[in-house]
């Protein structure tokens, strides 16, 4: 039922050691409370049996006619002390104030030396207390009995004598009452072990159900499979504290599933491009140094015609049209060598935007010099496709506008253009920078790709806001201290 040193057996053997260690602790306290109570009792019972043996002599004095002086008491208690010690069913004794045996109370009395005479510690410690009374403890035979010593006094209070009251404690009652109590008591432990066994039981499973739960969820867990996460009712807080993080664990999972998948993608459309570039550029310069070489034989003709130069002219143009296609593929894969230099950015993008010559775009700078180290190619290549889809995304606004704006703070130079045009569904903005994927109706889906690469080749990052109907914000960020 229990594994060794599993969390469950150890609910249970605590919870069963703390009910057998309550109940030792309770009898211990019982049985200790018990000795203080019978010694309590046996204290209060003796003082009240000296109490009303010294009324009963007080009687005696009033009626007898013989003196009341220490001489006369053996004479005066001849026959009422064994009155006395039947009617409080207790021996006794009278001594002297010297501590010689006058009378006691036993019929027949055969004392050894000791008995005839008080010990001479004993009448020091009497007459030095305040109440002159002392009482000492004893055992005999395995029994425990106490002997008081008490002065006793004539009519107007003067000590005449000393009481000695020797009492047995007879615990026979007690002991049996404790032996009833602590019978009753194991028979109520007893039932509420066998209840509380039943409950750890119930306790342990309740929690390690959970526990067992997660651990067959944690085998489980791949990542490369689908993961399910847990749910479960009623559990208790650090139980579902270790679920939360469980399903924080499997989110972690599945947004490095998705990273990877498209790191992947990535990967494959950088292969394909790299072979793609590779294979549409060997051809082409040859192609283009014919063409050109044709063209300058055909000038050289007496009568060079219109319709030879335009041919060969279409024929470069094409052949450029190629070229540049080649370069957007290669962007994809490892880019090219970076020509940087460091240069302000504002003349340049003035310039890269002059070419689109359209009214509604719109430049601003936050200072008339901001000096970046860059390569410039690169940086019109970002702005030109940021561009271009802003002008794509607002060929249907009825007043079409589109800000660029560059921004330089403390760590970073931050290029963003926002346009009011038809916007971008929430569902595409993890997807508009993979490659191939576009939203346009025509467009290789690989502008943006290209646009991320090259901010990411410079340890920057780019980011989109966008809302349907409203307009797009492509926000480009560039660290001032590039990352080694």
């Amino acid at each position: 039922m229990f594994q060794k040193n599993s969390l469950r057996f150890q609910i249970f053997l605590s919870m069963t050691l703390l009910v057998v260690v309550s109940f030792a602790i309770l009898a211990f306290v019982l049985v200790g409370q018990y000795r203080k109570q019978a010694l309590e009792y046996h204290d209060e019972r003796l003082i009240d049996k000296e109490n009303q043996i010294k009324m009963q002599i007080h009687y005696v004095f009033s009626q007898t006619t013989f003196p009341v002086e220490t001489l006369y008491l053996p004479l005066i208690f001849r026959e009422d002390i064994y009155t006395i010690a039947n009617i409080q069913n207790l021996n006794f004794a009278l001594y002297d104030l010297d501590g010689v045996l006058l009378k006691s109370s036993k019929a027949s009395l055969s004392p050894d030396q000791d008995a005839l005479f008080i010990p001479p510690r004993i009448l020091e410690q009497l007459s030095s207390t305040l109440d002159k009374r002392i009482a000492e403890q004893h055992e005999l035979a395995g029994r425990g009995y106490q002997t008081s010593y008490s002065y006793l006094t004539d009519l107007q209070f003067k000590p005449i004598a000393i009481l000695n009251i020797p009492y047995f404690e007879n615990d026979t009652f007690n002991e049996r009452a404790l032996e009833g109590s602590l019978y009753n008591l194991a028979i109520v432990y007893f039932s509420l072990l066998i209840i509380a066994l039943w409950v750890a039981y119930l306790i342990s499973k309740f929690i390690t159900k959970s526990l067992k739960t997660i651990e067959r969820r944690l085998v489980k867990t791949r990542l490369l499979s689908s993961n399910e996460k847990i749910i479960l009712k009623s559990a208790p807080t650090e139980i579902s504290e270790l679920v939360n993080a469980y399903n924080g664990m499997i989110d972690e999972i599945e947004n490095s599933k998705a990273l990877l998948a498209q790191s992947e993608r990535e990967q494959a459309w950088r292969d394909m491009a790299k072979q793609v570039a590779h294979e549409i550029k060997n051809p082409l310069t040859p192609m283009r140094l014919s063409v050109q070489s044709y063209q300058r034989k055909a000038n050289r003709e007496p009568q060079p015609t219109e319709q030879t130069n335009e041919f060969c002219e279409s024929l470069i143009q094409q052949i450029d049209i190629l070229s540049n296609i080649s370069t957007a593929f290669s962007a994809l894969t490892n880019m090219p060598a970076k020509n940087d230099e460091t240069f302000n950015l504002v003349p340049v993008i003035k310039r890269t935007l002059d070419i689109f010559n359209t009214s509604y775009l719109h430049f601003s700078a936050s200072q008339e010099e901001i000096v970046y180290t860059f390569d410039k190619d690169q940086l019109g290549r970002i702005v030109t496709n940021l561009v271009k889809n802003a002008l794509h995304a607002t060929e249907k606004t009825a007043s079409p506008s589109i800000k660029v704006s560059l921004v330089q703070t403390a760590t970073e130079v931050i290029l963003s253009v926002a346009d009011n045009g038809i916007g971008i569904e929430k569902s595409f903005h993890d997807k508009i920078f993979e490659p191939k994927f576009t939203t346009k109706s025509s467009g290789s889906g690989l502008g943006l790709a290209m646009v991320k690469n090259i901010v990411l080749s410079y340890n920057g990052h780019i980011q989109l806001t966008s809302e349907v109907g409203v307009g797009s914000t492509f926000i480009v960020s560039l660290p001032r201290v590039k990352k080694k």
